[in-house]
């Protein structure tokens, strides 16, 4: 199937590991350029370079002075990532994010802040720079990555993330109902648990703690859906179909990918 996206110009944020890496190979694969952001260039730098030899796609940070002016992103300052894109953004991936886990009493008020200006203000600000430019052609596609806590799920034990991961939810149901009158769309991905560094890092203390051998943490992961975690890359698949013609009739909505894993949560 041919998903339009070819020479595209996709903004990624949280783009060095996770799921932002995965959508961006994925996003190479289709033959878009890229526009990378995140808070550490050197993990960075090395993202770049193996997708950029991986695929032959252009992917922005090869030179000091993009790292200096792009790479170099903590999207808590928002103004730094659009110096030097400006409106040739098609696609916004808007990816960054890392929420506190804690309950009410165990997070205080300046790690909310913190976790929310990274997450949800660092989203709305982005957007709404991003959104003017797109208008102005009357096309564009922002794709909002959020969760299923607060998107799908209430976990009281995540509550400084499930609140924002609500708002975000809310956010861009709003915005993406608004958006088709600007020739726009705006969606979300509420991915549930995803394989990623920081992920199987948890479950690998869980397992030291509960079998006494970290190693065997994917043990622990026999219960969710296909008896694993999600692949970061089937995430970022779901993320190139929403930005690509193939979804074109699809915005003001969210796409949950965890195997059905919330649902089965709601259900008992």
């Amino acid at each position: 199937m041919e998903l339009g996206l070819r020479n595209k110009c996709v903004l990624i944020t949280g783009a060095s590991r996770g799921i932002g890496m995965a959508t961006a190979q994925c996003m190479a694969d289709e033959g878009c350029r890229l526009r990378l952001v995140a808070r550490d260039p050197q993990t960075l730098a090395t993202t770049v370079d193996r997708i950029g030899r991986e695929t032959g796609a252009e992917v922005v940070g090869n030179t000091p002075q993009e790292f200096a002016n792009i790479m170099r992103a903590d999207l808590r300052i928002w103004t730094q990532v659009i110096k030097g894109v400006g409106a040739e953004v098609d696609v916004l991936v808007n990816n960054a994010g890392d929420m506190a886990h804690g309950s009410l009493d165990q997070i205080d008020a300046q790690a909310w802040r913190t976790a929310w200006d990274l997450k949800v203000y660092a989203t709305i600000d982005l957007t709404r720079l991003l959104y003017a430019r797109m208008k102005q052609r009357g096309r564009g596609v922002i794709i909002n990555v959020i969760g299923i806590s607060g998107g799908e799920m209430i976990v009281p034990g995540y509550i400084a993330g499930t609140a924002g991961n609500a708002a975000l939810d809310a956010f861009t149901r709003a915005l993406g109902t608004a958006a088709p009158a600007d020739g726009l769309r705006v969606v979300g991905v509420h991915p549930g648990l995803v394989a990623t560094d920081r992920q199987i890092n948890r479950w690998r203390q869980w397992a030291q703690e509960q079998l006494g051998d970290a190693q065997r943490w994917s043990e622990l992961t026999a219960h969710l859906p296909f008896g694993r975690m999600a692949h970061a890359r089937e995430i970022g698949q779901a993320i190139v179909f929403l930005a690509s013609e193939a979804a074109s009739y699809i915005s003001g909505t969210s796409l949950t990918v965890d195997g059905g894993f919330s649902q089965r949560h709601q259900a008992r």
